[in-house]
């Protein structure tokens, strides 16, 4: 997997001079045992960056925060990354400005790694194995299924830009109630078909697609028109819908390493066995012809019943024999993507892990959660699909607004906050839309590029090894630095498992480049200058294109 070199972003760099100047005027303070934290200032007019570790500084040491942090200014190694002595203010807050020089180093960073730049090795080639979408093959997938897909897919992307070694797994819950409906449903729509008189079944899929799986299912047994063979309309039915989801997820740029069946957690004896062995670590009991487990040893409000009386278990067991061997499977590291609504389950699927008393740290795995989407066309709420019958389709959105809108729409609102998908907003074309907004700022640069290009400015490779002291105004400075904020923002992203954060930094990105666009001139008579500009949007255009790509957004040349 590619890595870009290191970047010592700005802010790191001055942690590090910093914990030098600590060391030089306070040697009898072990290193470690202090880390100097390095902030954003909320005023920008007070710096780029603050040091407030003075203040905490002042009990260990026994001086007041002043005299620290004039200790440390004074303590400093000379270094180019400095504009000056750095300020002491107030209480002893420390308030740095950049050089010009540390600020433009971004830009050769950027060139040097162009695709790359923001990838990192953190994750070490470690096994992470990221379960998303996984929608039981009764029928199209909803909106819902499609904001799991895309914060799961950005989640894993994220995690591969970081160094982490990712497979991605889509469980498939074919087997249960629902699947048997599903059965019962193309059955009743085939002996409807055939002029068989038939109830519908209770809790049956009304939707149309029934109607082209029972027509599909004809034209390939034409000997059981009727449906009488229930266990090959089955069987069809669920392979049906299985590639019809696959052929959504693929228009959405969604794919995955694995596709788990939950009938093999019961064909294979793996649920058995895992309750078998909670049953031998003595972590169950019998209750009024139930098996319990004691998930009160696990902080769970009262134990929870694995088997009922009828014999048959309950939900959440399958899903601790599924993570037992996602852990067996080598996976130390498991992220799983689900809708809010299974939140109940989490801390008691938890428990049995534990219970398992097989070396699976605490925690494991980790839950991403989504909020429920609601679906907006002319200022009023759209609810059903006649094809699916009584939802929302991912296809619909794509259909009506394109993959990219529908994937920035879905991941720009933090996980776990309700979203609200405005078709009409999805489809214009001005700055209130915010993938527009974000694309035009790629297209944009294009295409002042191309003007460049067009009156004999040469290939864009040149503009990569010019002179950048001219970038000296401020809309400069304010891109320069959101560019070196990139790898941090990647970083901070896959460390909160919240992708949200990657399209929140580019709509600030997009925002400075248009500002800037419409503040200055760039195809100027002053050939330095004009360069070093074109130079510097030519790197905000890479590290567009970069963040976009970890959304799985595609960045536009034209638009």
């Amino acid at each position: 997997m590619p890595t870009s070199p290191v970047f010592l972003d700005n802010k790191s760099a001055i942690a590090a001079l910093f914990q030098q100047a600590l060391a030089t005027a306070f040697p009898a303070l072990m290193a470690s045992d202090f880390k100097i934290e390095v902030e954003k200032p909320k005023n920008p007019d007070h710096g780029h960056f603050a040091v407030n570790s003075a203040l905490q500084l002042a009990k260990k040491l026994g001086k007041k925060p002043c005299e620290i942090a004039d200790a440390l200014v004074t303590a400093l190694a000379p270094s180019d990354l400095l504009l000056g002595t750095p300020e002491i203010a107030g209480p002893g807050f420390i308030n740095i400005r950049l050089s010009l020089s540390a600020e433009t180093r971004v830009i050769k960073s950027v060139f040097e790694n162009a695709d790359n730049f923001g990838r990192t090795n953190q994750g070490n080639n470690q096994k992470v194995l990221v379960e998303f979408v996984s929608a039981n093959p009764t029928g199209p997938l909803h909106v819902g299924h499609g904001r799991a897909a895309a914060i799961g897919d950005t989640l894993s992307r994220l995690l591969d830009w970081q160094g982490w070694d990712v497979s991605r797994e889509f469980y498939y819950n074919d087997a249960g109630a629902q699947i048997n409906n599903l059965a019962l449903s193309v059955q009743a729509r085939l002996r409807e078909k055939a002029g068989v008189e038939s109830a519908f079944p209770d809790g049956g899929y009304h939707g149309d697609y029934i109607r082209e799986i029972a027509d599909r299912y004809v034209e390939k047994f034409a000997h059981d028109k009727a449906g009488g063979e229930l266990d090959a309309v089955r069987a069809f039915a669920v392979d049906y819908l299985r590639n019809e989801q696959d052929l959504d997820l693929k228009a959405f740029d969604v794919s995955f390493d694995r596709y788990y069946l939950e009938s093999s957690l019961y064909s294979e004896n793996l649920v058995d066995k895992t309750v078998a062995h909670l049953i031998a670590n003595g972590k169950t009991y019998e209750q009024d012809g139930a098996l319990w487990l004691k998930t009160t040893d696990y902080g769970d409000d009262k134990d929870r019943v694995m088997r009922k009386s009828d014999g048959s278990f309950t939900y959440f067991v399958p899903d601790v024999a599924y993570h037992v061997n996602k852990w067996q499977r080598g996976f130390a590291r498991a992220i799983v993507e689900l809708g809010a609504d299974h939140h109940g389950s989490l801390a008691r699927v938890r428990a049995g892990l534990q219970a398992m008393q097989i070396g699976i740290a605490a925690g494991y795995p980790d839950y991403v959660l989504h909020q429920m989407i609601t679906v907006m066309r002319g200022g009023e709420e759209v609810k059903i699909s006649k094809r699916a019958g009584d939802y929302v389709t991912l296809r619909d959105l794509i259909d009506e607004v394109g993959r990219d809108a529908t994937r920035y729409f879905f991941i720009m609102r933090k996980s776990d906050s309700q979203l609200t998908f405005d078709i009409d907003l999805a489809r214009s074309k001005s700055e209130e839309n915010p993938v527009y907004y974000v694309q035009y700022a790629h297209a944009r640069i294009c295409s002042v590029l191309a003007q460049w290009q067009t009156q004999g400015g040469g290939d864009t490779s040149t503009l990569k090894a010019v002179d950048h002291s001219p970038l000296t105004s401020k809309y400069e400075s304010d891109l320069m630095r959101a560019l070196a904020d990139f790898p941090e923002t990647l970083k901070h992203a896959a460390t909160e498992l919240a992708p949200h954060i990657v399209a929140v930094y580019l709509a600030d990105l997009a925002a400075k480049l248009h500002t800037y666009y419409n503040a200055e001139r760039f195809l100027l008579d002053d050939e330095k200058l004009k360069l070093a500009r074109l130079s510097l949007i030519l790197a905000t255009a890479q590290v567009l294109k970069n963040g976009l790509t970890v959304l799985g957004v595609s960045a536009p040349e034209k638009m």
